[in-house]
């Protein structure tokens, strides 16, 4: 089973935390998946993420076309964050520089800021 785990920076103790975001886990690896996306779908699970990947950071687009309910947008470079959002039901828009995006229901991404480590883990 792939999770996708966020792994924030280590605090003054060097310590760090790993908080599972989603144990079900799809990568959108076609340019047809990757254009489909979320829409169509009318719902999906708490513990779901979508994943993009793509060959060189540069920025990504997402829109909400036809997608109804609210998702958290992740942008990544290597593993990094570099932007996130809360894209609204059928009309949010957003953009980040990225390498990887990932799509996580609505509030799943709370924690999440911008300079987090973001990661795949078996």
């Amino acid at each position: 089973m792939t999770r996708v785990r966020l792994v924030h920076r280590p605090d003054a103790s060097g310590d760090r935390t790993e908080t599972v975001l989603a144990s079900d886990v799809d990568v959108a690896r076609s340019t047809l998946e990757q254009a489909r996306g979320l829409m169509f779908r009318r719902s999906v699970p708490d513990d779901y993420a979508l994943v993009f990947s793509f060959d060189e950071p540069e920025t990504q687009w997402l829109h909400m076309l036809f997608v109804p309910f609210a998702i958290d947008a992740v942008w990544l470079v290597d593993g990094e964050v570099t932007a996130k959002k809360r894209l609204a039901p059928f009309v949010g828009l957003g953009r980040g520089r990225a390498d990887t995006v990932v799509e996580l229901p609505a509030g799943a991404a709370e924690s999440v800021t911008v300079g987090d480590e973001l990661r795949l883990a078996e």
